[in-house]
């Protein structure tokens, strides 16, 4: 370890040389009250910026253990330190001074999410943070009086403004962690309830747009749960909660246009993560194995045995063993439920306006007209009942145009005017007096769920071909690119970044040709669990602060969709 004059002296010396002339500086420096890494210089001042790490002491850090005494209070205690750090960079980094990204330090981007990220970690022994910074240049030209001020100068007031626990907002802090941790309690106490989700009274539904996920400014309706499906958790931290307990089973949501089913669904959808203060889903939650399904023309489908819910194509295809290049809705759809339940699920949300409409029902009329013997679908509503009698798996769906659902529903929420009402008993009466004289189609047979093992190769990335994430949904792997456009809980671009590294990581300890996609994405599971999201790094020394963890249904997904998979099915034993 060298010391800070060290440093300052190697600076001096570089002073207007060429940029690549800044690699004298990796390395270990010790600045008193933190230790700076600076584990690798950018060769161009216009490539990715220098990656850093600062590791204080916990002796001077001085974070009470019980702030990171177990996994939820910990998560939420370095999510809190990645915001902070965030939010006083601007405030004490000047910014650009110079050419392509010289004089910019950052931090991972946040959203409203609470995720295990790479960006601060906490012990017993220190608190780490890993930043990028931009080294100044003129040009190719080394600016090195700009380092020092963001090295010596910047740099320590923002650990000392960011990670010392004395000059931190303990209330705000505290508020954080203590909601992290009610979270993880209310998701595991829904469950020993007999519930699938659960929306607290007073919780703030609508976003600001589709594309800010912060809560709605204004005007938006509190949620209030329907009297009869209103439950009481007791948690740890905000003590006795209420509000609307959705059982296991298959609910629908209903209700006119506009009227704010889909912005529950969504939240429904969002609570299998935990959220920060302020958000209003903070005590929006849903069992963790929850999984949107929806229609994905185009898709690619490789040996997905789709025959619960399609059969008997005119072609004589096997429908066991199902590929294709371009799937259309409905085969699709029946995709995306196979597969979610082969990675495992417990909960399918569904929101009809994403649907396939044939996929999704097939009224008497259309039964009159076209003989079953000429259809090969089997439509989602004559296979929900059997998901959960056979397999134990629940559904939520939006509907807003097909009434037939009443007779297989077991409740049914009904949005007016973002007032959520329990309708079931009106639904179902409805449902008596007006008999469709639909038939139920198909069903009867026990839903297989067919287990497939990916054969390496095909994923094999020889030479130098890269895996590399641009944006939230989409991943360059070697030569196939990626798209995760319809992953819908896919929420945070660390998250992407992550899964492309998972990709390769999974190919190289667990693909043998002999372990099914499904064990494989535990065992990265369990390792990311007991080491660290690093493990995934592909580039061992370097410490990457880049990565926010997926839960096993996105990873799975992505592979799915990667368009050079091959796999093969597991024998049946």
């Amino acid at each position: 370890m060298q010391s800070r004059m060290q440093l300052e002296s190697v600076l001096r010396r570089i002073d207007g040389r060429g940029y690549k002339a800044y690699k004298d500086i990796e390395g270990t420096y010790d600045f008193g009250n933190f230790i700076l890494h600076i584990d690798h210089v950018q060769g161009d001042p216009f490539a990715s910026p220098s990656r850093i790490r600062v590791v204080i002491p916990q002796k001077v850090a001085g974070f009470p253990q019980e702030l990171y005494s177990s996994k939820p209070r910990k998560k939420g205690l370095e999510d809190f330190l990645t915001r902070q750090i965030s939010k006083n960079i601007p405030k004490i980094v000047k910014g650009n001074r110079g050419t392509g990204k010289s004089g910019q330090i950052s931090i991972i981007s946040v959203g409203q999410e609470i995720l295990n990220r790479t960006s601060v970690l906490v012990s017993d022994v220190s608190v780490e943070a890993r930043l990028t910074m931009g080294l100044p240049a003129r040009g190719r030209t080394i600016l090195s009086g700009q380092a020092m001020e963001m090295l010596f100068g910047e740099l320590p007031r923002l650990v000392e403004q960011s990670l010392i626990y004395r000059n931190l907002d303990r209330a705000a802090l505290l508020k954080h962690v203590n909601l992290a941790e009610d979270q993880w309690v209310l998701r595991s106490k829904i469950k020993e309830m007999g519930l699938v989700a659960f929306v607290a009274n007073g919780s703030i539904l609508p976003r600001r747009s589709g594309v800010d996920d912060r809560p709605m400014e204004s005007g938006a309706v509190p949620f209030k749960s329907p009297p009869e499906l209103e439950v009481m958790v007791e948690l740890p931290h905000a003590g006795k909660v209420w509000g609307m307990g959705i059982p296991k089973g298959i609910t629908l949501i209903v209700g006119g246009g506009y009227h704010g089913k889909s912005t529950l669904l969504r939240a429904i959808e969002r609570g299998v993560y935990d959220h920060i203060p302020g958000d209003g889903r903070e005590l929006v939650v849903t069992v963790e194995d929850a999984v949107k399904i929806r229609a994905e023309d185009g898709r690619r489908v490789e040996k997905v045995d789709i025959s619960p819910f399609i059969n008997n194509l005119p072609n004589g295809e096997p429908t066991t063993s199902f590929s294709t290049e371009n799937a259309s809705g409905s085969t699709s759809q029946a995709a995306n439920i196979m597969e979610a339940l082969e990675i495992g699920t417990s909960l399918l949300l569904i929101d009809e306006d994403t649907s396939a409409t044939n996929f999704m029902i097939r009224d008497a009329r259309m039964q009159r007209l076209v003989h079953k013997d000429s259809e090969p679908i089997t439509p989602f509503i004559d296979r929900v009942e059997e998901l959960y009698e056979q397999l134990g798996v629940s559904t939520i769906i939006v509907v807003g145009g097909s009434g037939d659902y009443f007779d297989v529903a077991h409740r049914i929420i009904m949005m007016e005017n973002y007032v959520a009402k329990d309708v079931t008993a009106i639904a179902k009466a409805i449902a008596q007096e007006y008999r469709t004289d639909r038939k139920k189609e198909g069903g009867g047979q026990p839903i297989r769920i067919t287990q497939r093992i990916p054969i390496p190769h095909s994923l094999s990335l020889k030479g130098r071909k890269k895996i590399k994430s641009r944006g939230l949904d989409n991943i360059q792997y070697g030569h196939t690119n990626l798209v995760l456009d319809d992953v819908e809980q896919l929420v945070d671009v660390n998250q992407t970044r992550a899964i492309g590294d998972i990709i390769r990581y999974a190919m190289e300890n667990y693909m043998d040709g002999k372990t099914t996609l499904r064990e494989i994405i535990q065992k990265v599971c369990r390792d990311i669990d007991e080491k660290g999201l690093d493990v995934i790094s592909p580039f061992k020394g370097l410490y990457p602060g880049d990565y926010a963890q997926p839960r096993p249904q996105e990873i799975g997904a992505a592979i799915n969709r990667l368009r050079i998979l091959k796999v093969k099915q597991e024998s049946v034993k």
